[in-house]
């Protein structure tokens, strides 16, 4: 499969503070998706395939007399893990197209406090047993606070927290799509917020958003006779290990991509050292730092040395991340947006472009049950 899809329009709704979108989920997942067929210079009516996750409630058979669907020939769901199912998404709709199902599938996700709840309410249902409930553990925050701690303890300093945290809002404040646009935010600022679930501080959260976020695939030849330059799926994966949730596991502070990272460099043909840009999913700072190094972009020895500041901006970096601001500072739309900002990467249209860069791995959901990542190439990288 490698190569033979494309990603060819994106689009998304503003980054509204949550419960103030001006309508509910389904006109919000209506105006991305339009916007996305605008990007790509298609008819909406041509889509024929849906694919979302987490729960979504805006099922593709609800969007099709609003979109004029002429036919719809796939739908589905990635199952559990929050935002760990952004990526696994994308490798639905892939599939689907690859194997003939589907033309043009949508792949979007959607969330409106006013229609379905808190962010936090939609993904606490996920796996949180009895083993933590018991013990006054009941949110996310919490869970992956414990894994950093470990992933702290062996090895990893805070100052990569701080670093990835403080890069993330260098690229916000110079994208006017982004909560923190025109915001930079220094180490002293960082240290000083108040504490949220130990390690984390404020900054080290992912904000609440109402959002929607689309991005349409298709073929690669079809691809090639539209609007905008295509940007290629090179390898996806998903999957995960029952390990994940074990606070007696060796590697309980890992981000948990080791089950799944192998089968994606494999199909890519590339490897970690050939990734030129990367968005990683970010609820919190930790397991984001936990996903570079569970997929090998760096060990927890180069840690200290190789996650600073200056090396994860796009400025020069020598491995820049999540440049569109991440769920930290440009807008929590559940892992969508930074698919939709790997595409914009690629074509040259990011508010940060990475001088050069060909390709670009995006993540989704790290220290979750499901996880799922993909890697993404410009026409040179195939």
């Amino acid at each position: 499969m490698r190569g033979a899809i494309a990603a060819v329009g994106v689009g998304e709704t503003p980054y509204y503070r949550h419960g103030k979108a001006p309508g509910d989920e389904t006109l919000l997942t209506l105006q991305a998706i339009v916007a996305a067929c605008a990007d790509a210079g298609i008819d909406p009516r041509d889509i024929n395939g849906f694919a979302s996750y987490a729960d979504d409630r805006n099922a593709g058979h609800t969007l099709m007399r609003g979109l004029g669907t002429r036919e719809m020939r796939w739908a589905s769901m990635a199952w559990g893990g929050g935002g760990g199912g952004s990526v696994a998404a994308v490798g639905a709709a892939a599939a689907a197209i690859h194997s003939g199902q589907a033309e043009i599938v949508v792949v979007y996700r959607t969330i409106a406090e006013a229609s379905s709840g808190r962010l936090q309410d939609a993904v606490a249902h996920y796996d949180m047993g009895p083993h933590y409930t018991l013990h006054g553990i009941s949110s996310p925050a919490q869970i992956c606070g414990l894994k950093t701690e470990r992933l702290i303890h062996d090895g990893v300093p805070r100052s990569a927290l701080s670093a990835l945290v403080r890069a993330q809002y260098h690229h916000a404040s110079r994208n006017p799509r982004a909560q923190a646009y025109g915001k930079t935010l220094d180490a002293a600022t960082y240290d000083a917020a108040r504490p949220i679930v130990d390690p984390f501080g404020l900054y080290d959260c992912s904000r609440e958003n109402d959002v929607s976020v689309a991005v349409i695939l298709t073929s690669a030849r079809r691809a090639r006779a539209l609007r905008k330059p295509p940007v290629y799926l090179l390898g996806v994966a998903q999957g995960g290990t029952i390990g994940e949730a074990w606070e007696n596991e060796p590697d309980y502070g890992s981000g948990g991509f080791e089950a799944i990272a192998g089968r994606l460099w494999a199909m890519a043909k590339l490897g970690p050292k050939e990734i030129d840009v990367a968005q990683i999913y970010d609820n919190f700072s930790g397991p984001a730092v936990a996903a570079i190094i569970s997929h090998g972009l760096c060990s927890i020895e180069e840690a200290p040395e190789l996650l600073t500041f200056d090396n994860l901006i796009a400025d020069g970096g020598r491995m820049p991340v999540n440049t569109s601001g991440g769920l930290i500072a440009e807008g929590n739309a559940h892992g969508m947006g930074l698919i939709a900002e790997a595409v914009r990467q690629l074509r040259g249209e990011s508010s940060n472009p990475v001088a050069g860069a060909e390709t670009c791995l995006v993540t989704g959901g790290p220290q979750t049950p499901l996880l799922s990542s993909a890697v993404f190439g410009t026409e040179a990288t195939l």
